[in-house]
């Protein structure tokens, strides 16, 4: 008779699984970001019903002091949704370690080149997070001259949807509209945004404040 198989170790065995249960779960959390960054809208044209302001979030800036492509896509979208009403449009962003000066500024500048009047565009220069983004932009807001009843909120298309949970979660009523995405940045965004929504549930629903 042959020998029996060698029983595999049962701690070994635990590891697998539990590693196995990860890459599946991981797999359906890209599943979830890719299927909710579908419905996004593309384009100011895809917009529907008013808006009374535009809020864009930042993005890195390059050590020259340029925006990022993927910021420069994001100002870009904003001008386009801006053109088709000439509201407060609040920039998002503080400095980075490699960055030479608050995203913020950064994306003033460039919104100021494309024609967007300067006393238009407000300034958050203190956030490092989308959640303190959008608290900051929504306090610059309240204090603007005349009521804002409706937001659109402007990021990369992945990165839309947390955004606009994080905005319901603050009380504002926001529509958002994405920019593209670099695809040679697509597994890195994707994974990141999909860790951040398990981030948000834990402080949402547990109240881990992480």
């Amino acid at each position: 008779m042959g020998k029996g198989r060698k029983k595999m170790n049962p701690f070994l065995k635990i590891l697998i699984i539990l590693i196995s249960l990860g890459v599946v779960g991981f797999g359906g959390l890209l599943g979830y970001v890719t299927v909710l960054e579908s419905r996004v809208p593309k384009s100011a044209d895809e917009l529907t019903g008013g808006f009374d302001a535009v809020i864009v979030l930042g993005a890195q800036v390059k050590p020259d002091g340029e925006p990022s492509v993927q910021l420069s896509w994001r100002l870009d979208t904003a001008v386009k949704v801006w053109h088709r009403k000439n509201v407060p449009i609040v920039v998002c962003g503080a400095q980075g370690k490699d960055e030479p000066a608050t995203e913020a500024a950064v994306m003033k500048q460039y919104l100021s080149a494309k024609g967007i009047p300067e006393e238009m565009i407000l300034t958050d220069p203190d956030s490092f997070n989308t959640q303190q983004n959008l608290k900051n932009a929504k306090a610059l807001l309240d204090q603007y001259p005349g009521t804002i009843r409706k937001v659109v909120i402007v990021t990369s298309d992945y990165h839309v949807p947390r955004s606009m949970a994080l905005a319901e979660d603050l009380g504002m009523n926001a529509d958002g509209i994405g920019s593209p995405c670099l695809q040679e940045f697509w597994i890195k965004n994707h994974s990141r945004e999909a860790l951040a929504w398990v981030k948000y549930w834990m402080n949402k629903y547990l109240h881990l404040n992480l």
